[in-house]
This record gives C-alpha cells, structure tokens and sequence, in this order.
C-alpha cells in the first residue's frame, strides 16, 4: 500500500513561508478606492497582488463573466477614471493599463477566488478580506465616536440653554421705571409733577 509522504516543516520554514506570501495590509489599503460610494479595487492592483499580469485577469473573469453581476465588477467611466487619476496622484491612464480599469467590490474580490484557483490567489484574498473587515471596523468605530459626539453635544446644548436662559433673565432689564433715590427738594417734585 502506498502512502502520501508529507515534508513536516519546523517552526522557521513555516515563518519565512508565510512571511513571503503574508501581504502587508497597509499596502492592501493603498488599493481600495472609494468610488460610486463603494470600496473597490481595480483590476490592475489586483492583478499586482496576485503575482499576474492584469490582462490574465481580466481573461478569467471574461470567461466566467456570468460570476461577477454589476455589483460585483464594473468597468469605470471616462470620469470616474479622471477623478481617480487626479485625487491618487497617478500620473497618467498607462499605469491604469491604457483603459477604463475594472473596478471589484468586496463581493467581487471574494468571487476572484474561485476564478483564480492558484494558492497565492487563496492567500492574497485571505488578506484582502481581512483588510475590508479591519477598514468595516475602523469605520463603525468612527460612526459610533460621531453618535457618542453627538449625543453631548444634545446634553450640554439642553443644559447651556438653561444656563442662558438664567443669564438672560439676570441682566433682562425691568419694565418697572424705578423710583428715584436720594435726596430731592420738593420743588423739583411739584415741577416734575406739573
């Protein structure tokens, strides 16, 4: 009976294997663009990622186009490319690959893994997706600071209110004309009077 041999690897091989797939996710975030109010990835960094040349992507997914609906992949339009290249710094359309890039949300990342089969693929969308996991937490922190904010602000304006409203009623001048102090002869008073 022949049996599989498996190579056990010790603890350093492991590291320095893991160590040349892992993709930092810093450099993950550097690819996520916020476009059509959508976090996405073009194909180009993708395709960077994934060790391919962006054209072998696109081929995939053309092939299994009926994988990826219009919320999963859409190709940019002429503006949103213009809008890309001058709010990223990127120099010109030729590092886009010379066409409107496709852009993958999350789902469609998600969906490039069972299009590309390679375990590079695998792993590199392993770190993807915790990438848009840790950018969802990120965000929700920031909603709920914005809430907690927003809360005081609600508290204190109640609570200013009363303490202007005191103030007003403190420095509010009486209606009443007041009654003169000091000495006065009763000349001026019967003058005052006529």
């Amino acid at each position: 009976m022949l049996g599989k041999i498996e190579h056990k690897r010790t603890g350093k091989e492991n590291m320095a294997r893991k160590s040349d797939l892992i993709i930092p996710s810093e450099r993950i975030q550097q690819c996520i663009y916020l476009i059509r109010k959508q976090k996405v990835m073009p194909d180009k960094d993708l395709a960077s990622l994934y060790g391919i040349n962006p054209i072998a992507l696109r081929q995939q997914v053309k092939r299994n186009i009926e994988r990826f609906p219009s919320d999963f992949m859409y190709q940019l339009t002429d503006k949103e490319v213009t809008v890309l290249l001058s709010q990223n710094v990127i120099p010109s359309r030729k590092l886009l690959g010379g066409h409107n890039p496709y852009a993958f949300t999350e789902q469609g990342v998600a969906m490039l893994s069972s299009v590309l089969r390679s375990k590079r693929a695998v792993e590199v969308n392993i770190a993807i997706m915790r990438t848009f996991v840790k950018l969802r937490e990120i965000l929700a922190d920031n909603a709920l600071l914005r809430r907690k904010i927003e809360s005081m602000e609600r508290k204190y304006d109640e609570k200013f209110q009363q303490v202007f409203a005191v103030l007003k009623y403190m420095i509010a001048e009486e209606t009443k004309p007041k009654q003169p102090f000091g000495f006065h002869s009763k000349k001026k008073k019967n003058e005052a009077k006529k």
